[in-house]
């Protein structure tokens, strides 16, 4: 496949793309696409000692690891972390930044989700969508010429309806690439999510050690709140796409669900975006 796709992941927190869709990011990169992650808050408010200035410097200096570990461009935007509203102005501003990156396919989460940001981020989206292509919505910015293909990255939330991907993708061959971008958000990995787990005392002293923990138990604990792993979750799914072997074998999954506000996943978009 020789044409050039463009993926963007949108997150609410910078740790958000590198756990959800690591995987497909690192997938995209390695065959020669454009991904750009974005992080819709800054992060200040993810710590249990830190304060948010020191803590979103902080955290802008691990996405920029992530972009440097994944050959990828990644954005934060200037909005505080835990305060993120569902407003007309975040709307455009999203809308602006989508018309520029100028995706094929879009990444992130659905609306019904524990975190305010989080749920605020998926309506963010989705009140941008039709508009991207609407010329006098933010006239200031050239509107796209189609929508993207836009999906929600997995979650383990039952109501109001849980999580059914369309698409469940074999991402084992890019784990540990995976784990490397997860590795860069010490501030997270190693700090915030296992004391919000209770589970500070559990993690080791030394970055190698560290690594060793995120790679045995982080992963599919910490990074997916102690939900079954992807792979085994969908393993039909995987059997279906791959094969009945060769999706038994599968180690590590990332799954998509097709949202309908964005462009429909054609057989040929599907062939296009989820190449692998």
């Amino acid at each position: 496949m020789s044409e050039t796709q463009h993926l963007l992941v949108i997150g609410a927190h910078p740790d958000d793309c590198s756990i959800k869709a690591g995987g497909i990011a690192a997938k995209y990169a390695a065959a020669g696409h454009d991904v750009t992650f974005l992080s819709v808050t800054d992060g200040s408010a993810g710590h249990h000692e830190m304060n948010r200035k020191k803590l979103a410097a902080r955290r802008k200096r691990e996405t920029e690891a992530v972009a440097e570990t994944l050959g990828i461009d990644y954005d934060v935007f200037d909005i505080a972390d835990g305060l993120l509203e569902p407003t007309l102005a975040n709307r455009k501003k999203l809308i602006r930044y989508i018309r520029r990156v100028d995706p094929d396919l879009v990444l992130g989460p659905r609306p019904n989700d524990y975190h305010p940001d989080h749920r605020y981020t998926a309506q963010l989206v989705r009140d941008a969508a039709y508009s991207l292509i609407v010329p006098n919505i933010v006239p200031g910015t050239q509107p796209m010429e189609s929508n993207p293909v836009i999906g929600y990255v997995a979650d383990h939330f039952q109501k109001p309806e849980p999580f059914e991907p369309d698409v469940v993708l074999d991402v084992s061959d890019v784990e540990e690439r995976k784990i490397d971008a997860m590795d860069c958000h010490v501030s997270q990995m190693y700090e915030w999510l296992p004391y919000t787990f209770g589970e500070l005392e559990n993690v080791p002293e030394g970055a190698d050690a560290r690594r060793e923990w995120l790679t045995e138990e982080g992963v599919d604990h910490l990074a997916a709140n102690t939900e079954i792993n992807v792979a085994d979750r969908f393993r039909a799914e995987l059997k279906d796409r791959y094969g009945e072997d060769a999706g038994a074998a599968v180690d590590h999954a990332e799954a998509v669900e097709i949202s309908e506000y964005g462009a429909p996943l054609t057989e040929d978009a599907a062939e296009r975006l989820f190449f692998f």
